[in-house]
């Protein structure tokens, strides 16, 4: 339900969590970004390649480490995905809107268990709580 979703929007479910986490964290290294979507740098790469083909996104060597490659939102980018999440957010509210609130928050916190485990059996480093900013919906 989500996949077809986030397919409405002309995107493949890795180019949409990459594009929400640039815009809502800011710029990643590669390796922070496979680490948040909890998927292998390689697979970082290949959706990185698409996404820059579509103009939507860039690489850039770190003003910090001259070693690390920073993925960024291209101006076409960030307007996307400020277009389109907005519409996702309500949609996932739609999905959970029969919980009550209690429930949701359950919910939240058995997703955040299961990210946590996936990443420590693949040997990847804990997923951050940082919350989303709000989107105003």
């Amino acid at each position: 339900m989500v996949s077809a979703r986030v397919l409405e929007y002309g995107l493949t479910i890795p180019q949409f969590g990459i594009l929400e986490a640039l815009y809502h964290v800011g710029p990643l290294s590669l390796g922070d970004l496979a680490d948040k979507l909890l998927v292998t740098g390689g697979n970082v790469t290949y959706v990185m390649d698409r996404l820059e083909e579509q103009g939507l996104v860039y690489r850039q060597r770190s003003d910090l480490d001259r070693r690390v490659v920073e993925a960024r939102l291209t101006d076409e980018g960030k307007a996307l995905i400020e277009r389109i999440f907005p519409d996702h957010a309500r949609f996932i509210g739609r999905v959970v809107d029969h919980l009550e609130p209690e429930e949701q928050k359950e919910l939240r916190d058995l997703l955040k268990r299961l990210g946590k485990g996936l990443a420590a059996r693949n040997g990847l480093p804990e997923p951050t709580d940082e919350p989303l900013p709000d989107d105003g919906s």
